[in-house]
């Protein structure tokens, strides 16, 4: 639901009319984080065969959390960068993302309203596998 307006409630207040004549519509109700609730459409999260070896690998607790992470960041909005989490990696064709999980790495690339999560290892592997897989431009 994008935004309600009042004439969709059984109550309007007698200031309506007014706020019609002054505006030229009936007054909005907007709900949500700056005015709007916009609905956020899932994006479909996809791991290569090698990200699902890299993730068997992984201890049980370290594979709750990235599977955790991945849920979190990656099925919503996987291509929004902060500063320290998700990291847009320079120099790569096509774009491709890093996301941090604690001492793990994901690296995944954004097609569409898919994710392709292609590698999963420890920060200590992540300069490795940017070097002998990262697509350069």
């Amino acid at each position: 639901m994008a935004t309600r307006y009042l004439s969709d409630e059984s109550s309007l207040t007698a200031a309506a009319p007014a706020f019609v004549r002054r505006h030229g519509h009936l007054p909005v109700r907007r709900l949500g984080k700056f005015g709007y609730n916009l609905a956020r459409m899932p994006f479909e999260a996809i791991l290569a065969p090698e990200a699902v070896e890299d993730l068997k690998r992984l201890t049980a607790n370290v594979r709750a959390t990235v599977r955790a992470a991945l849920e979190k960041h990656l099925r919503h909005e996987p291509k929004k960068t902060s500063c320290s989490l998700i990291k847009r990696l320079r120099g790569l064709l096509p774009p491709q993302y890093r996301l941090r999980v604690d001492e793990v790495r994901v690296f995944y690339g954004v097609s569409g309203a898919t994710v392709e999560v292609l590698a999963i290892g420890p920060k200590s592997e992540a300069e490795l596998w940017l070097a002998q897989f990262g697509d350069l431009e």
